[in-house]
């Protein structure tokens, strides 16, 4: 049994359980116009879905790696080179197949939680 003391570090790691699920689904919804990095981790940041670097650059790494995202390297305007990523054609067949996962899995909880309230 978790001590009360214990709660919030429990509650800490289940909702990071939560949202690591959903942070694919997220990254990729965001790459149909090709952004870097820290472009992409502002624009969920703006919509309340804030990622580590630490976790979003690796996600970005193995997006690219199974083939769901493309990336090329860019010089900026400071000269400092850039990567930028966009989803590929098999990352918006995935988007779409999650898409549909995510819609039924979230009516199922729906009508689950709904039932925990009566």
């Amino acid at each position: 049994m978790v001590t009360q003391e214990e709660y919030p570090a429990l509650l800490e790691a289940l909702t990071g359980e939560l949202r690591r699920g959903a942070l694919v689904l997220a990254v990729l919804s965001q790459l149909h116009e090709r952004q870097y990095g820290y472009s992409l981790k502002q624009q969920l940041a703006a919509q309340a879905l804030d990622i580590p670097e630490g976790t979003l650059y690796p996600l970005l790494r193995r997006l690219e790696a199974q083939g769901l995202l493309e990336s090329e390297w860019e010089l900026a305007s400071e000269a400092r080179p850039r990567r930028y990523y966009r989803i590929s054609p098999q990352g918006r067949e995935a988007l779409a197949d999650l898409g549909q996962e995510w819609q039924a899995l979230s009516r199922a909880l729906r009508g689950l939680l709904k039932e925990e309230k009566k």
